[in-house]
Parts: C-alpha cells; sequence; structure tokens
C-alpha cells in the first residue's frame, strides 16, 4: 500500500482539479480540510482497501456478528438472528457505498439540493411533484413500530449509522462537494424504492397517444402503439411451437399537420425505437433439458450502468433460518436477486401500464384549491414543498395539490391532470424480500412475494426439486373504459379503478411441458388467452424471440450454455430485416451504394461480434427506416413507433406509411424505401467511418459501454469499452452505451447449488481502491465469477478480510 499510496494521492487531487474544471459552479472544497493529511484526501488513498482485521460495534446488536470476506471482496455475515444480519448488511453497505447510499436517497426523496446544490433542483422538483417523498412518509406513518417492515427499516438504519459515526474519513465525493455524509433514517428505505418505482414503473402511453393521434389519427395512432405486439412470445407459455403472429393491419396516417402532433407531446414523449435496446432477461430450464438432470437459472437485468454499480455482492447466514446469496441495491434491506439453498430467483421489468392521468376540472385555472367530482366540490390536499442548500438555504418553494387519486399538476395548455400510479400506493415489497429468501421450494417463494406490489416485475423462480415457475407479480390495476393509454375524465368517479388483477389471474406459469420459461420484457401474456387490458407499446420481442429459440433448440443445456446464451450476439430482428433489404436490392438496376450495401448485408452472419464490419450497416439502415416511415409523426426519432411495427408492415407493400411524404411528388413502396434507406445507410457508415475495407466498421471501433460515475466524472468512469451485442440482441448495447447488464447470474440448483455471477465495477465505491474496476475485463468478455456460499465463517478457507461486530 505504501508504494501506490502517492500515485494514487496525485490522482484524487487531479480528479479534483477535473472537477472544478468541468463544474466551476460546484461548491469548492476548503483546501486545508481537503488535504487534511487525517480526514482529507490522503485518507480517501489510505482506506482504499479492507484492513486484514477489524472490530466495529452496532448499537442495537443482541448478539456479536461475523463477517469474512473472500477473495472477490464478498462480505460473508453470519448472524445470530437476521435483523442482526440486516444491521451487519447496512454496516458493510456504508463502509464500501456510503456516497450512494445518500445520493439514491435523496434522489427519491428530493432533496439533492442539499447535497449538489441548486443544480440538482429540476431534478428535486420533479421527484416531489410526482408525489414520491409525499408517498413515502403516508406509507411509512402508517408502520406500527411493532411491525416487521419498521424493526427491519430501523436495523438497516442502525447498521448505516454505526459505520456513518464509526468512519475515520468522508469518501472522495462529499470531500470534492465539500459536504459531510448524513445519517440514514430508516425512512430513507421506502424513499429509494420510491426512486426504482419512478425507473421501472413511470410511463408515458397518454401522452404517446395524444401526440400520435394529432398526428394521424386515431386509428393509425392505435394501431402505432398497439396494445398487443404484433409478435406473441409471452412469459406465460401460450401452448405454440413458434411465435405467433397477429392478423392486422395499420392503417394509413390521417389526422392534422405533423406540427400539430409535434405540439402535442411537448417534448415529453420517449422513443420506443430507442427504448428497444434497453430491458432485462430472465429464463429457467426444467431438469428433463439440461444435460446434468437438474434444473438451472439465469438473471439478467438491465439497468443504466453506473460506477459504482447499483447492485452490491453479498450473503447473509442465520443459523436454522437463513442462508441467502445475491445482490442488493445500496438503500434496500435484504437480498433482492439470488438464491438460497433450495432456491434461485430473478426479476425483470413487467412493462406494464400501472399509471393513469386525468383530466381534472378545478375551481381556479391559477391557484385551485378544490376540484370537481360527481358533480360536488371536494377540497385538495395541498402540501409546501421547500428546498434548502446544504446550509439550510432556501433555494425555492412550492405549492403541491392532491386529489384522492393522487398529485395534481398544470400541463402546457393550462388545465390540469391528476396521476394515479400503483407506485404512489401500499405494499409490502421489504417483507416479501425477507420471506422469500426463507422459501423452501417454488410455491412458498411465490406465496412470500405475493405482498409485492411495485415496481411490477416478472419473477422468476427454480427449485432443487425440479419445478420453475415465472409470474408477474404487482398489482395491475382494471380500468372501467378497458383502457390506461388514454387520458381519463376525472370529474366523475366512474373512472376511478375498479379493483386489480387477482393473483390467479396474472400472467405466470409452473412446469409448462415445453420444459422452460422466459421474460425479456415483452407482452406477458397472449391476448388469445387474456383479453384485459395490461398494457401497450410493449418493447419488441427481439430478445424474447432469440433467448426462446435457444432454449427450444438445445434439450441438453449446461451452466456454460446458460453463460453464453446472457451475450449471445445474433439479432432476431437482422434475422427479419435482412432478407426484406436484400430482396428490395435485387428489384431495382445496380447502383454501386445499393450493390456494395447488398453485398455487405449478404455475407453477414446476424451476428453482432466485435470483429465484424456489417453491423454497423444494419444498424444505420434499421434507424434510418424508422426516421423515413413514421415521417408523419414529426421531424426526428421522438415517439416514434417500435421496430417490431416496421416489421409488420412487410407483408403490406403498398401500404401509404412506406412513402416518404417528404420525397413529393415521388410515391415510394417497400422495396423502393428499403432500397433507398439501404442506399443512404451505406453512403452515412462510409461518410462516418471511411470506406468498408479501412478497417473503421469494426464493430468494436463503434460501439462501446460507458460506465459513468455517480457524478458524472470522467475521471472516475469506465468509458469506451468495447462490447459485444446490438440493439436487439441479447445483451443489447446502443446509443451512448450507458445502458447494459447490470448483473449477470447462472445458478445449478443440485443436491448442493452452484453459482456464477458478475456485475460492471467492484464492490467499493472508492476509487483508489482494487476492488473498484476488478470485475469489469470479466463483465466485458462475457464471464462469470464462481460464488463461494459457505455457510460458516470458519469454512471460508481464505478470507481476505475479517470483521467483528459487536453490540
Amino acid at each position: 500500500m505504501r508504494r501506490v499510496a502517492g500515485p494514487l494521492l496525485a490522482g484524487l487531487i487531479l480528479v479534483a482539479l477535473c472537477w472544478l474544471s468541468l463544474f466551476p459552479q460546484a461548491p469548492l472544497p476548503p483546501i486545508g480540510a481537503f488535504l487534511d493529511p487525517i480526514h482529507g484526501v490522503w485518507a480517501v488513498a489510505r482506506m482504499a482497501e479492507l484492513p486484514a482485521s477489524a472490530h466495529e460495534r452496532i448499537p442495537g446488536l443482541t448478539a456479536p456478528v461475523a463477517v469474512r470476506y473472500d477473495a472477490r471482496s464478498v462480505p460473508h455475515i453470519v448472524a445470530a438472528n437476521q435483523l442482526d444480519a440486516i444491521r451487519a448488511l447496512g454496516f458493510v453497505v456504508a463502509r464500501d457505498r456510503q456516497f450512494q447510499l445518500e445520493l439514491q436517497a435523496r434522489a427519491g426523496a428530493g432533496t439533492l439540493t442539499a447535497l449538489v446544490g441548486a443544480a440538482a433542483l429540476p431534478l428535486d422538483q420533479e421527484t416531489r411533484r410526482l408525489g414520491l417523498p409525499d408517498a413515502a412518509e403516508r406509507r411509512f406513518a402508517a408502520l406500527a413500530d411493532t411491525t416487521w417492515t419498521r424493526r427491519l427499516l430501523d436495523a438497516y438504519a442502525q447498521g448505516i449509522n454505526a459505520w456513518v459515526d464509526a468512519s475515520p474519513s468522508r469518501p472522495l465525493e462529499y470531500q470534492l462537494l465539500g459536504r459531510r455524509p448524513a445519517r440514514w433514517r430508516a425512512i430513507d428505505a421506502m424513499h429509494f424504492f420510491g426512486r426504482m418505482g419512478w425507473t421501472l414503473a413511470y410511463s408515458d402511453l397518454e401522452e404517446l397517444q395524444l401526440f400520435a393521434r394529432h398526428a394521424v389519427g386515431a386509428a393509425a395512432a392505435d394501431a402505432l402503439y398497439p396494445r398487443n405486439s404484433p409478435i406473441q412470445e409471452p412469459i406465460q407459455p401460450n401452448g405454440g411451437v413458434a411465435p405467433r403472429v397477429l392478423d392486422g393491419h395499420i392503417p394509413a396516417p390521417g389526422g392534422e399537420p405533423r406540427a400539430a402532433g409535434r405540439h402535442a407531446c411537448a417534448g415529453r414523449c420517449t422513443s420506443t425505437a430507442a427504448d428497444d435496446a434497453i430491458g432485462s432477461n430472465n429464463w429457467a430450464v426444467a431438469p428433463s433439458r439440461t444435460r446434468d438432470g437438474y434444473a438451472l437459472l439465469a438473471g439478467d437485468p438491465h439497468l443504466e450502468l453506473s460506477l459504482p454499480s447499483i447492485w452490491y455482492e453479498a450473503h447473509l447466514v442465520v443459523s436454522d433460518s437463513l442462508d441467502v446469496y445475491g445482490v442488493t441495491i445500496p438503500g434496500a434491506p435484504g437480498i433482492v436477486l439470488g438464491f438460497n439453498h433450495d432456491v434461485a430467483w430473478s426479476f425483470t421489468n413487467t412493462e406494464a401500464d400501472v399509471l393513469d392521468r386525468y383530466a381534472e376540472v378545478v375551481d381556479d385555472s391559477l391557484a385551485p384549491t378544490k376540484y370537481r367530482l360527481d358533480g360536488t366540490w371536494r377540497p385538495l390536499r395541498q402540501r409546501v414543498e421547500r428546498y434548502l442548500d446544504a446550509d439550510g438555504r432556501l433555494i425555492s418553494a412550492d405549492t403541491l395539490r392532491f386529489t384522492h387519486r393522487g398529485p395534481l399538476a398544470r400541463t402546457g395548455s393550462g388545465s390540469w391532470q391528476s396521476l394515479r400510479w400503483t407506485v404512489l400506493e401500499s405494499g409490502d415489497e421489504f417483507s416479501a424480500m425477507t420471506q422469500a429468501a426463507r422459501a423452501r421450494n417454488v410455491a412458498e417463494w411465490l406465496d412470500g412475494m405475493s405482498p409485492w406490489r411495485a415496481p411490477a416485475q416478472n419473477m422468476i423462480v427454480a427449485d432443487r426439486h425440479g419445478t420453475i415457475a415465472i409470474r408477474s407479480t404487482g398489482r395491475f390495476p382494471i380500468r372501467p373504459t378497458g383502457r390506461g393509454d388514454l387520458i381519463q375524465r376525472g370529474d366523475t368517479s366512474a373512472s376511478d379503478w375498479l379493483g386489480d388483477w387477482t393473483i390467479s389471474q396474472l400472467p405466470q406459469a409452473v412446469d409448462p411441458p415445453q420444459g422452460f420459461l422466459a421474460s425479456a420484457n415483452q407482452q406477458p401474456i397472449d391476448p388469445s388467452v387474456e383479453r384485459r387490458y395490461l398494457g401497450a407499446n410493449w418493447y419488441s420481442p427481439w430478445r424474447a424471440l432469440r433467448i426462446n429459440e435457444l432454449l427450444r433448440a438445445d434439450s441438453a443445456v449446461t451452466p456454460d450454455d446458460m453463460r453464453r446464451f446472457q451475450t449471445d450476439p445474433v439479432s432476431a430482428a437482422a434475422e427479419r430485416f435482412v432478407p426484406a433489404f436484400l430482396a428490395a436490392a435485387v428489384r431495382f438496376p445496380a447502383r454501386d451504394s445499393l450493390t456494395h450495401a447488398a453485398a455487405l448485408l449478404a455475407g453477414w452472419d446476424l451476428r453482432f461480434t466485435r470483429e465484424n464490419t456489417a453491423a454497423v450497416l444494419f444498424e444505420s439502415a434499421t434507424r434510418q427506416l424508422q426516421e423515413r416511415l413514421w415521417d408523419e409523426l414529426g421531424d426526428g426519432p421522438a415517439g416514434t413507433p417500435g421496430l417490431v411495427i416496421a416489421w409488420a408492415l412487410l407483408n403490406d407493400p403498398t401500404n401509404a406509411w412506406w412513402d416518404d411524404r417528404r420525397t413529393a411528388p415521388m410515391v415510394e413502396d417497400r422495396d423502393q424505401l428499403l432500397a433507398d434507406v439501404l442506399v443512404a445507410a451505406y453512403r452515412q457508415t462510409v461518410m462516418t467511418y471511411g470506406p468498408p475495407e479501412s478497417g473503421g466498421w469494426r464493430w468494436d471501433r463503434i460501439r462501446h459501454a460507458n460506465i459513468f460515475h455517480l457524478l458524472r466524472i470522467p475521471a472516475l468512469s469506465a468509458l469506451g469499452i468495447p462490447m459485444q451485442g446490438g440493439a436487439t440482441t441479447l445483451s443489447p448495447s446502443s446509443g451512448r452505451g450507458g445502458f447494459g447488464a447490470s448483473w449477470r447470474m447462472v445458478v445449478q440448483l443440485g443436491p448442493q447449488m452452484k453459482a456464477w455471477g458478475i456485475y460492471p465495477g467492484g464492490q467499493s465505491g472508492n476509487p483508489a481502491s482494487s476492488r473498484y474496476l476488478d470485475r469489469l475485463p470479466r463483465w466485458r468478455d462475457g464471464e462469470l465469477d464462481t460464488l463461494l456460499t459457505p455457510s460458516r465463517p470458519e469454512d471460508l478457507l481464505r478470507a481476505t478480510a475479517t470483521l467483528e461486530l459487536a453490540p
């Protein structure tokens, strides 16, 4: 350590100077405190590695707790009871991720300004106006002190605060900001979960519909952002041996001029085509289809990548009642994804519509105090929000209003809308996690997860008995109109939700005849099985198609097969679009650009490997196709339908949508537009990267993962990482490379559990630590680490550090 302290310190001081040059408005840390040899930046380097042994106290512990760190710096926590294990978990997470804990809690509480200053005011205002802090406070206040959930949250807070009190120095981020760590409150876990709900369960379907209806008419809008995906490969198997294709026609565009459509969306609509590259995968294989005769499970959540990672790996052991290994999120009091000695599980986002907007009638268009419901004026609940800086000075103030449905907000047109959202209402996700962690079989696990309400997740699970199951778990409201993607009338209670889907009605399957189950954010249930509204504008099913294709083709799956599937480079979209591009090229007279482009695609194996030189052309072609095909929706990609809608048009070669109206009076059909797109894509790629033979088209020179530090400091980030995979592959990579596989896990559920996993980054949030980026090379290459699960500290033969915790 002594030999590297100097270079590390110089690097950290350089980071500080970079921070100040990049963010000149950032608070300047007092130079004396920053260079303090005991508590300043020197201590950041000195504290970079875990000591060989340490002894600490956690007030509230009922008995000593032993923590042993393995060679991958995973803490194995052995406690006398579950609450003590959670206290220890809070302590070790804070030890490694103190700044991340506070940042994530403040993001959910809408108090980032108190940490980073006025620059965060728009973020805090959005969080509070959505009602997230208000909901957390109401839910927390409803918890009796004696409930399990309240005791769990208190125990977690005790562990975190024990580290805050004992820590001899501040993490680098606090020193750059000139701030001191705040103590953790039990409610902060609820703030954190609210923020996760915003990330995973917030939708803008009503705005997309409004935008599209103005631009192209109601019939076309319903087809472009449909309730049902054109290709059905649901998580609940529909009995087919191949994906089911829905019959359907996309009506010609109508409606008002394009500018009206853009104005209606007001820049807030998201691009479905871009979203297709974001998502998660999980799958499970029954013993009958594995080589070794044991069930296999894989989990692969795709989220925004960050340093430190969103995940933290840990192992909790309580004699005779708990032995659970997996990943937690700093702020979550328990293991979120993982396994015990009998059961393994993982999640993907359901993408169901759990948010509705209501057009309200109010008594005052500028400062309402009442809203009208069923012919009667009702008072609005009002709440004054104050935004403070780190010194407690008032930055801004806001008055929020709430109907019985939820928060009320003024739209850009001056009208008022309220919001009803499952994320703002009751659930008990914390107790669900702890119950599931103790489950001994699939049935117990599913039962334990029943209190989970939001964010809704496709939960896949398998056990050592060979059972596999999946269920879309959460709260799914029943709408009286049968749709949730349209703005509802707010002046009548007849618009309110009628109830929720029951657990037996949820999309689910246990031990299906096909012998495997998979989810990849696709539509969860075939409309031929369940016609009730669950959502709309689903992600394109390319990842779901590919993993089901791989699982159908292999009846002797191995753990290593599961690992390879997670980074499989084949694109199901390319399998469907490349033949169409090639057929279109044949129809027209030879043009140099068209001939060269067609030859490149014809010789491509449809794999997004690092060394290939055709993937960049395909990506450019599909991007240009989306822009030209949906030109009636307005300029630019905002609000464009998913690529699967373009695929649905391939069987309708003269549909009016194929005509690019910007080229009038020319009228294109399918093949003309596809050929023009291929020419334009080829020329654009040459202009950007040079000719194909120059070497500039190699995928690893074009597509990278970019993993930013939480404060977006480049020197603390991992940028420009060459990646395998494209926007439509199982390991999606697109755009700026900020999203990707945040945690990969494979579990074999035999007589003794075997598991492998990895995430990008490392256990430590200290940039000077050898544990900050140590896992990144293997993650980049699609490799997994072996996960060690000893049940006693003495079974860990090579503990790299020990920690003894006492009351």
